[in-house]
């Protein structure tokens, strides 16, 4: 292009580009063309035409092209394939960002920037939502965030039912905004965010008794709520299928929910059952949309079990069809077709009541075995227990032994039935065991990724250090680049600016954030850059510590946080407030 002018320095680039005229010349045949973008083109054939219509040329762009002053920046990515993140078709274009805002998105134009990122054949987007991260403990041992930051993550969400704060802890009453200040002060490389949990809230004044809660109490637990929605909660988080979670009654939820609709919060729910009675469990959810006003998602949809493969698609017809009525119902996935939990996905709630150790004490019991030993073999029947893999024990002498086995291996080992196995196993290891449940459909993954009210989790921590040698489920090092690689380049179930909207800007309004899940002027610069033809996953069940590739380079509040795929150790991560936070 005509009169670009290029000037690389030390850490410096200032580029400048009339958008006015195009002028191509051919030697050998004296040939002009000058295009004004305002006129025809007009073509001449003389060597005198042709000095006397550069020099005029020159003259006039001259005049018209003043100097401009460039645009100051600290970063500039530039030349690369802008998706905003809106799932507008891309361009190529340059993003400019100051301190830790976005100054510029667009075609290239005049700059002066300190640190400069030559984008060509790379995309870049915001930064990527993890809708439901188990992150806070692993981000407070390694701020790095390895596994999510190297597939462009730069929000995590936590409150699946349980929260950070607010707890007690060696006596001293924490806050939920304590809690959460408190890992932004010990160095995270990601923004952080959460729901405040049901189950925290409840724990705090009911405890794990397994009853409703009293006026009394009843009134704590929405102080509880006013408190942490005004400290910055995103909203209320529940996990209905699990102790003390699935004590709470659906009316003791709708009145926590009130309060955080008061001050604009959602509500975010694993649901009470996710098998044979999905469909129940999904009516509460919206029973408790309407009745408090709030704004609702399910937590990693799915349909569990094969018997209940088929329920998906009622599933996405009811959540339709209320949606269709004005509801804001919202769900997120992660991208496997297999769960992860504890042998407490298949051991009922009642012989949980009271907590951990009520918990082992009641297995222990021979008088409750036979009724525990029929409840587990009907689960069983279900989620047969070969396609249950265990992947983390409490103890080395368990793990030694039975890491990586499925119940049914063990099973065999120990000469015992299945159900009979897990009994004992939890009570040996004092623990309820981490496991992998093969129970979903590939085809209902693809179903669903497809559905435009869908983001994505990874329901699984944030791992930085893979040379301690440890199992998890894949979902954490590949959930969401497998939505760009796998899903959008190979299978073309949707257009990347698509994968990108609903990892961006989709659950950023979802959430009601400000500023945040675009490229976009004077919004945070959380920022992505990647190659989309060699962005995959390399996870595996069988060997899950591996990182993704094809994430180059990611920005957080302005900050780079990854280099050329490396870790700068920078730790620009903050606590993102939700809607109702109120300074103090």
């Amino acid at each position: 292009m005509f009169c670009e002018k290029i000037q690389i320095g030390k850490n410096k680039i200032i580029k400048k580009i009339s958008p006015f005229f195009i002028l191509r010349i051919d030697i050998n045949l004296n040939i002009i063309i000058l295009k004004n973008k305002l006129n025809p083109t007009i073509v001449m054939k003389s060597n005198i035409l042709l000095k006397i219509l550069i020099s005029i040329s020159l003259i006039f762009i001259s005049c018209i092209n003043k100097p401009k002053e460039p645009i100051i920046c600290d970063v500039l990515i530039y030349n690369g394939t802008v998706y905003d993140g809106s799932g507008e078709k891309p361009y190529v274009g340059s993003v400019a960002v100051k301190d830790d805002r976005i100054v510029y998105v667009g075609e290239n134009t005049l700059f002066e920037a300190d640190t400069t990122i030559d984008a060509s054949g790379l995309s870049i987007s915001p930064g990527f939502i993890n809708m439901l991260s188990w992150g806070y403990g692993t981000l407070m041992q390694d701020g790095r965030a390895l596994s999510d930051v190297k597939q462009g993550v730069t929000l995590e969400i936590f409150g699946e039912g349980t929260s950070p704060g607010p707890y007690w802890k060696d006596k001293k009453f924490t806050s939920f905004g304590e809690a959460m200040q408190a890992l932004e002060e010990n160095g995270v490389s990601v923004n952080i965010a959460s729901f405040l949990g049901a189950a925290t809230t409840r724990i705090l004044e009911v405890g794990y008794d397994n009853r409703p809660a009293t006026e009394e109490e009843m009134e704590k637990m929405r102080n509880h709520v006013k408190n942490s929605m005004e400290e910055g909660a995103m909203g209320i988080g529940s996990s209905l299928i699990y102790a003390p979670g699935d004590y709470a009654s659906t009316e003791e939820l709708i009145e926590l929910c009130k309060v955080a609709s008061s001050y604009d919060g959602m509500y975010i729910s694993h649901m009470r059952n996710e098998d044979n009675s999905v469909m129940s469990a999904l009516e509460e959810l919206i029973t408790i949309s309407k009745e408090a006003d709030i704004p609702a998602e399910i937590y990693h949809l799915k349909s569990s079990r094969e018997a209940n493969w088929d329920k998906l698609d009622k599933i996405i017809e009811r959540v339709e069809q209320v949606r269709s009525e004005g509801l804001e119902i919202t769900a997120d996935i992660y991208t496997y077709n297999a769960s992860s939990t504890g042998l407490t996905g298949v051991i009922p709630t009642w012989v949980q009541e009271g907590g951990h150790r009520a918990w082992i004490n009641r297995m222990k019991d021979p008088s409750v075995r036979p009724r525990l030993l029929a409840d587990i073999r009907k689960q069983l029947s279900e989620q047969p227990p070969e396609g249950i893999l265990m992947v983390g024990f409490k103890t080395s002498a368990m793990s030694k032994k039975y890491l990586a086995k499925t119940v049914a291996e063990a099973a065999e080992m120990r000469g015992q039935s299945p159900e009979e196995a897990i009994i004992d196993m939890v009570i040996e290891d004092d623990n309820r065991i981490q496991c992998i449940y093969f129970s979903m459909s590939e085809e209902n993954i693809r179903k669903k990724i497809q559905l435009p009210w869908v983001s994505f989790c990874s329901d699984a921590g944030s791992y930085s250090d893979i040379s301690k040698k440890f199992r998890t489920h894949p979902r954490a090092f590949g959930s969401f680049i497998r939505v760009l690689g796998r899903y959008s380049r190979d299978e073309k179930l949707f257009p990347l600016e698509e994968g990108i909207r609903r990892l961006t800007h989709f659950p950023a309004t979802t959430l009601k954030l400000k500023d945040r899940g675009m490229l976009k002027e004077n919004y945070f610069a959380d920022v992505v850059i990647f190659d989309a033809d060699k962005v995959d996953d390399r996870a595996t069940f069988e060997e899950p510590l591996q990182y993704a590739v094809g994430v180059n380079h990611v920005l957080v509040n302005g900050t780079p946080v990854l280099i050329d795929g490396n870790h700068t150790n920078n730790f620009s991560g903050r606590f993102v407030k939700g809607p109702g936070y109120k300074e103090d």
